[in-house]
Formats: C-alpha cells, structure tokens, sequence
C-alpha cells in the first residue's frame, strides 16, 4: 500500500509520488520532491496570434507582453562579521494579464523579495507592487504603474481545448536572457507537481520545450499565442533542462489571479484526509466493484470528511501479493461520477469550492453508502 501524500487536504492539496531526479523551482531554488482550482472569469483579451500561425509570427506578436522579473531582498541567514542577512537578487519571468497593469508570474519568484522591478521588452522598467500571492499554486499578482501601450494582455486558453502533442513555445528570461523563445509540444497533461507551501498543484501541463532558472512565471502558450500555462518547475538531476518542465494550467491562472487581483485571499477546497491507490482487484477482494477505488487511509478530527463520519482505514491485507488498506472506506465515486485512482478524486474535489455539498460512494466492510460531505477551506 502507497498513500499518495501524507498531507491531510484532499483537493488540490493531496500530493502524488515523486518521479525520478527532483523537480525544481526554476528561479533556481529547488522546491520539494514532487508529489499537486476553480473557475472565474478572466480579464477580456482578443487572441493575440492567427490560428495556425509559426512559432515565429507568435512570438512578433506576443513577446511585448512577456516580461522580466526581478527581485532584491535580504536573506534570513547571518552573513559578515557584524550579523545580519545578505543582499540576494532574483530574476524570473511573467506576463501582461489586464490593461490595469496587472502582470502574472510565480509566488515563488517574489517570495521574500524587498523590491520588485518588472522590465518590459522594450526596455521600459516599472517598480512593481505584489498584489497578493498564493503558494497553494505558485502564482502571484503583480502591479505596474503605467505600462507600455505596446504591453496588451494576454488571452488565456480554454484548458479544455488543449491536447497532448500541440505545438507550444515558452517565453521568459532563463538566466537573464531576457525575451528567450524555445519551442516544443505538449507532451502530457493533468501532471501533479509540489507547491512551495509543500500542497499539490493538479492538472499541469507538462512540456519539452525548454526551461531553465529564469523562466519561471512565464507563458506557455499555444499557436494561437494563447497562455495555456504559466511555467514553475522542472523535472532534472542536473539543475538545467532535460526536456521535462511543468506549466501551471490557464484554467487554475484564471482562477487565482482573478481573485488576487480582486484583493481576495485564494480559497482552496479541503477534505481532510489522506489517501491511496486500490487496484480493481484490490477493491473486489474488499467488497467494492472491480473497477479501482481509492481508500482512506487518515481522516482528520474536525475536518468536513471527519464530520461528514467518513473512516479511515485500521489496517491493512495482503491480496495477490497487494497490501491493501483494510476497515475503513473506500471512495468509488463523487457526485455520481467513478473515481479509481487517487488523481480521480483530487481532481473532483479540485473542481469543487468551499461550501459545496458532495456525495461520495463509498464501500465500508462490502456494504455501499453515500455519504455527503461539505468542503472546507484548506487550512493556511
């Protein structure tokens, strides 16, 4: 038996198993091992790019509105004779999102930064201002007084409509370089990746074009210069590109920064348990239909699923050479909708907000139940 994450939010916030190698943050300080939001409307924009036009007559087009971010602050350690932090510099990249001056990038580019300075392409620097962040997903808000005209916001992309094997470029500054093209494909979708607050962002976009430290906050986007996500991590031993980099998905960029630009705090949708993976095998020998479940194996006190009376598993038993969690419950649906892994439910409960009522099937000791549960908010 393998519980995906030994966090207690089941939402957004339940982590997945680690890949080979580590993913890392690519401003340049690695984020935790790998392990994983909801709608709202996003600022209007007109496509910025013709359909089926070149990565080069997207870039023409789009790379006015890329910008690169930079950042002072002091770190937390003693340095020198006298005591006190050192003087540490940042850089990452980020993206135009409304004609208010508000600009995309990553939490974890501005995270702890004193001052923050955002270069346009056309040479231009603005003071920028941190409208709000949120490390449950690694993005952050920005605010620029008085921006270029030639900056235009950026569409977003409908997250439904982007499919494995697209072409996509990236935009960004890796190392410095400010206004860096590199191109690739879509080379997988609904990734799980770590947070910097060590919660699990879910549905990322998982891409070879290449990123590197610097590039972090920038757009992914599609032929038609839409973002379909904004680049945050690596998968990589060595610290640089190896052809596996993970963009934040348009639909949860939509979403947060909608709200962060509204001067709302991000709230995120919890359960309060943890969980695991149970073959279809698994889940007959445990009295649930042959189709894959997922089991509790922890249920916090006090949280929705501990009110809602859901059980956590007691212990567990070896089927076919399969260490199965045994007495307590085991999730086959939401709302009515199959769920046989634990990305299934992540992902249900990732599309629900704070305060819905849902109906979990769940199979406690061969016998079927529906138990409703109100999500909570993800604790800070």
């Amino acid at each position: 038996m393998k519980a995906t994450a030994a966090i207690v939010a089941a939402s957004a916030m339940l982590g997945a198993g680690a890949g080979v190698g580590a993913y890392v943050a690519i401003d340049g300080d690695p984020a935790p091992a790998a392990a994983a939001a909801p709608a709202a409307t996003a600022p209007a924009a007109t496509p910025v790019a013709d359909e089926g036009a070149g990565a080069a007559a997207v870039y023409e087009r789009v790379a006015a509105s890329v910008v690169e971010v930079t950042t002072a602050g002091t770190s937390a350690d003693s340095f020198g004779p006298y005591g006190g932090g050192r003087p540490v510099e940042g850089v990452g990249s980020g993206f135009v999102y409304d004609a208010d001056g508000h600009v995309v990038t990553n939490q974890h580019v501005v995270d702890g930064a004193d001052r923050v300075t955002v270069t346009y392409a056309d040479g231009t620097e603005r003071s920028a201002e941190v409208v709000g962040t949120d490390p449950s997903t690694d993005l952050a808000v920005l605010k620029v007084d008085d921006p270029p005209a030639s900056a235009r916001p950026l569409q977003l992309a409908d997250p439904s409509s982007i499919e494995v094997g697209e072409p996509v470029i990236a935009i960004g500054s890796p190392y410095g370089l400010e206004g860096t093209l590199t191109a690739g494909i879509v080379s997988a979708l609904d990734r799980d990746i770590t947070a910097p607050n060590g919660r699990t962002i879910t549905g990322v976009i998982q891409t070879d074009a290449a990123i590197n430290h610097g590039n972090s906050g920038g757009p992914l986007l599609d032929a038609e210069g839409r973002v379909i996500g904004v680049n945050a991590q690596i998968e990589s031993e060595t610290g640089g590109s190896v052809g596996i980099g993970f963009a934040i998905p348009s639909g949860t960029v939509r979403s947060v920064a909608s709200q962060l630009v509204d001067g709302e705090q991000v709230r995120h949708p919890y359960l309060g348990v943890e969980i695991a993976d149970v073959s279809a095998a698994g889940a007959a020998a445990l009295g649930a239909p042959r189709q894959g479940a997922v089991a509790l194996v922890g249920v916090v006190e006090d949280s929705p699923a501990g009110r809602a009376g859901l059980k956590a598993a007691t212990g567990s038993e070896t089927r076919n050479g399969e260490e199965i969690p045994s007495g307590g419950d085991l999730v086959t649906a939401v709302g009515g909708e199959p769920v046989t892994s634990a990305q299934d439910l992540q992902a249900a409960i990732a599309a629900t907000k704070p305060g819905d009522k849902v109906a979990l099937t769940v199979y406690r000791d061969g016998q079927r139940r529906t138990v409703t549960v109100t999500v909570g908010t993800q604790p800070s």
